[in-house]
């Protein structure tokens, strides 16, 4: 549940697999005392795994027919081979909701109503954006499990050198702030960064920055705007801020900048002074580095009213269409989704926003005050997801090719480019639907 995977041709394989794995199912044996054993796939790695084990194990001693294998590290692209090839597990938790459009459209994960009505669970359980993108067109074929929300981390340490008083609110802010905050060597060479506006850097994606100048990727009838106001606005000061910092010299910095997902990550080493980040990252820089004097606040906005909200989206989780033991994988499934007491679990030891409402207002949440950021950032109405299509996340990656141009200063007519990927965009939801922009 990071950033959005590439996986431009997702759509076209699961469409060729959708007949090709038409029935079978993968066989798992069975478990000791007449248990069924069932196998779960998640993206989950390291000190996460081991949390998500432990939630599965409660799992298991409250449900004492069913035995579960947890395989984590496992990708979209994985799921996708798997379903197509009839060996798919029991469950697949993904973190990329983008591509709940393509799983639903395509038959890969089945339609949960049936089950969902004999479960009792309704979709309103969830918060409006999470029952959102987990159906595409009427058809829910997943539940959400945990929500990722973006906002600001700033370093105390560096703000205070630098005479600042409180994070930045408004865009103005954020960029001079950025430069004060910038320290270079006797060579040019930057050595702090005050803030990176560079595209493709950690989760600096573009749907990530859209909320803070209130960029919106469709109109209502489903058409790509990317040539509006709000996209120009973002682009042109991304673009500036990029060109006072030097292409060539933030290229030189992210190379050296550490891994996102290690204990070298920038921010947490104090080589970035305010960093576009999620929640999950509150876990950790407690686990790799409890000395680092942080804060968290919402992300700049170029409007008051704006400030406050954020980008969210979330981990996924579903029943391959091949899987073996649906009706046990069914059970698996509605207890990450919706058992309080595994969301509240998951939520204070992973640092991820819970996402069913009796979860977020349950007192067996424990945020502390950074981490509390976040679930404000949620609850705000502002607070929006990227459009759910049958072609999962390409449209999102049709327009960071472009960015990545942009940035670089390949592409000089902004309106002209934005408006050249609006076409090309309309056209590859249209192929994707079968006719007709969603």
């Amino acid at each position: 549940m990071r950033r959005v995977a590439t996986i431009a041709a997702l759509l076209a394989t699961l469409a060729l697999g959708a007949t090709a794995a038409s029935g079978a199912a993968s066989s798992h044996p069975a478990g000791s005392a007449g248990k069924t054993t069932i196998t779960i796939w998640v993206g989950f790695t390291g000190r996460e795994l081991r949390i998500m084990k432990g939630v599965i194990a409660q799992f298991e001693k409250s449900h004492p027919t069913i035995a579960v294998k947890t395989v984590g590290g496992i990708s979209d692209d994985k799921i996708v081979a798997a379903i197509r090839s009839g060996t798919a597990p029991d469950v697949t938790q993904s973190f990329t909701a983008d591509n709940s459009g393509t799983f639903c459209s395509s038959g890969a994960w089945v339609d949960l109503a049936p089950y969902m009505k004999a479960g009792h669970v309704s979709a309103s359980q969830f918060p409006s954006a999470s029952a959102y993108y987990t159906q595409f067109k009427g058809t829910r074929c997943a539940l959400p499990m945990l929500a990722d929300v973006y906002g600001l981390y700033y370093n105390k340490t560096l703000l205070a050198k630098a005479g600042i008083s409180h994070p930045p609110r408004t865009i103005a802010e954020l960029t001079a702030d950025a430069k004060k905050l910038t320290q270079r060597d006797a060579k040019g060479n930057i050595t702090v960064l005050g803030f990176n506006p560079f595209f493709g850097w950690y989760e600096n994606a573009e749907a990530h920055f859209a909320p803070m100048f209130g960029a919106r990727w469709t109109n209502a009838k489903g058409a790509s705007t990317l040539d509006t106001p709000q996209w120009r606005k973002l682009l042109t000061w991304q673009k500036k801020l990029v060109d006072w910092y030097g292409y060539d010299n933030l290229v030189r910095f992210n190379a050296k900048a550490g891994d996102e997902w290690t204990a070298s990550n920038a921010f947490e080493r104090g080589k970035v002074a305010m960093n576009l980040d999620g929640e999950w990252r509150v876990a950790f820089v407690a686990d790799e580095h409890p000395e680092l004097k942080y804060g968290t606040a919402p992300l700049p906005t170029a409007s008051k009213l704006l400030y406050g909200s954020g980008y969210t989206t979330g981990n996924i989780i579903g029943i391959p269409k091949t899987a073996a033991h649906k009706a046990e994988a069914w059970q698996l499934v509605q207890y990450l989704a919706t058992d309080v007491r595994a969301e509240t679990t998951l939520s204070n030891q992973l640092r991820n926003v819970p996402t069913t409402t009796a979860a977020l207002h349950s007192k067996l949440i424990k945020p502390d005050k950074q981490f509390s950021t976040f679930l404000t950032i949620f609850g705000n109405r502002h607070t929006t997801t990227t459009p759910i299509t049958a072609a999962g996340a390409a449209y999102q990656e049709l327009f960071s090719s472009w960015t990545t141009k942009w940035q670089a200063g390949k592409e000089k007519n902004l309106s002209a480019g934005l408006k050249a990927v609006d076409k090309q965009i309309d056209a590859q939801l249209q192929n994707a639907t079968g006719g007709g922009v969603p």
